[in-house]
């Protein structure tokens, strides 16, 4: 695909590098030559210098034979225009990141579609979108939904004593029947390798695993993994920035209690007067005496979502000493995700790598409504809809041709999650949820076409 990406930010360098590892055809446009060059030593793409709504930069960026431009500068202005410009000028699809998430809630409203923008995103709306999830599912670390609930994707740690430890997928499923959901990707304690379990992995004590499950399923897991659903109630958010801001604005309509605070004076007295029912304590948050003043003690979970990396780990970290039961930092160091669990938090969250799921199903073949990669694995999880020239359409799991790096971890049909085995039938229609390693992409993307 002939990618364009405007704005060498964060996010921007982030997909540039992500997709330059599958060989997409990418040109990256900023007006900072520093962060240009930095993009052009490090990655195998095209550069270009200049502004990106700049009719003349377009035509020389090729975007009249473009499959996708996306706009991930600072200002949402720009991203916006530039995603107009694009689409008159022949490009196929659009997206383009905003802050301002009244355009995401009337969507409907505006048709941004029919303006030429096929996809908008906030980076720090899904974060917040992430950390609630989180909260929703406590025990866990990693969380997903596919189709609004109807399956859940869950990463847990399993626990010494946990009843299937040392046993097989296999031997699992017959100890106990009639389960609700299926194991999908599974990375050993101490190791980088990510497995796709077959009915010969064993469970070993303190591995990683993901699983696709529905609503009935959740219970089960918590039950079976030796884990206990925490009642979250009590919430301090550490950094008043949109992500901590949005957090915070979700989590009061939710009814929970929240206490937010902000070094910043002007910033913390600005959220107070939009957040009326959070209560804003201005100070430094890295102050161990504030922070017991302000009874972190008593808080449920404790979430870090300052823009210093090192500091939200840290605070995590302390919180983690008082028995808080659920921590979340927010980090930008992708490196960090390895260490995550052996120091202790529950779960790192990255705006880059959130955005980048996002965008990644438009590059993906097949129709893939939904993508997530897994934290500190190297798996993706997708979500295909089957078409009637879907080579899957009509056949049974167990006769595919399945490549042994993928899963089906559960399908969609009518609004309702099955967990299907191979004796399942796949038709027009289904929405199947796939986990599979990078190598093995390209074979399953060529079954849903």
């Amino acid at each position: 695909m002939r990618i364009i990406i405007a704005g060498a930010g964060e996010v921007g360098f982030h997909l540039a590098k992500l997709l330059s590892y599958e060989s997409q055809n990418i040109t990256l446009i900023d007006s900072n030559k520093e962060s240009l060059t930095y993009a052009d030593n490090h990655l195998d793409i095209k550069v270009l210098k200049g502004d990106a709504t700049s009719i003349s930069i377009l035509r020389e960026a090729k975007v009249d034979s473009s499959d996708l431009v996306i706009g991930v500068t600072s200002s949402e202005t720009t991203n916006i225009t530039l995603c107009l410009l694009a689409k008159q000028m022949g490009c196929k699809k659009t997206i383009a990141r905003i802050s301002n998430i009244e355009f995401i809630d009337n969507k409907e409203l505006i048709r941004f579609s029919e303006m030429g923008i096929d996809e908008l995103i906030s980076p720090e709306e899904l974060a917040a979108t992430e950390i609630q999830l989180l909260l929703n599912q406590s025990a866990f670390f990693d969380t997903y939904e596919f189709e609004a609930g109807a399956l859940i994707m869950v990463g847990v740690t399993l626990p010494t004593g946990a009843p299937f430890i040392g046993k097989s997928v296999k031997d699992a499923a017959n100890i106990f029947p009639g389960l609700h959901f299926m194991p999908i990707a599974m990375q050993r304690f101490g190791t980088q390798f990510t497995l796709i379990p077959r009915g010969d992995t064993v469970f070993k004590d303190k591995d990683q695993v993901y699983f696709v499950t529905d609503k009935e399923g959740v219970d089960e897991l918590y039950k079976l993994t030796g884990k206990t659903k925490e009642d979250i109630k009590n919430v301090m958010i550490l950094g008043g920035s949109k992500v901590g801001f949005n957090t915070a604005r979700d989590l009061c309509a939710k009814k929970f209690n929240v206490k937010l605070i902000e070094k910043n004076k002007e910033k913390a007295f600005d959220i107070s007067d939009r957040l009326p029912n959070v209560l804003v304590i201005n100070g430094d948050g890295r102050n161990v005496e504030l922070l017991d003043e302000e009874s972190l003690e008593s808080m449920d979970a404790f979430i870090a979502v300052t823009g210093n990396s090192e500091t939200n780990i840290m605070s995590c970290l302390m919180a983690r000493s008082k028995n808080i039961k659920k921590t979340i930092a927010l980090v930008e160091n992708m490196d960090y995700f390895q260490l995550s669990q052996s120091i202790g938090i529950d779960t790192l969250i990255n705006k880059k790598l959130l955005a980048a799921n996002n965008i990644f199903r438009y590059i993906r073949r097949g129709e893939v409504v939904a993508l997530t990669r897994l934290n500190n694995l190297n798996a993706e999880i997708l979500e295909f809809e089957v078409k009637a020239t879907s080579k899957v359409n009509g056949e049974i799991i167990r006769e595919l041709e399945f490549p042994r790096a993928a899963i089906i971890g559960g399908i969609v049909r009518n609004g309702k999650g099955n967990i299907a085995l191979g004796d399942f039938r796949i038709e027009e229609g289904d929405r199947v949820v796939v986990c599979c390693l990078p190598d093995s992409i390209s074979k399953i993307e060529r079954l849903f076409i």
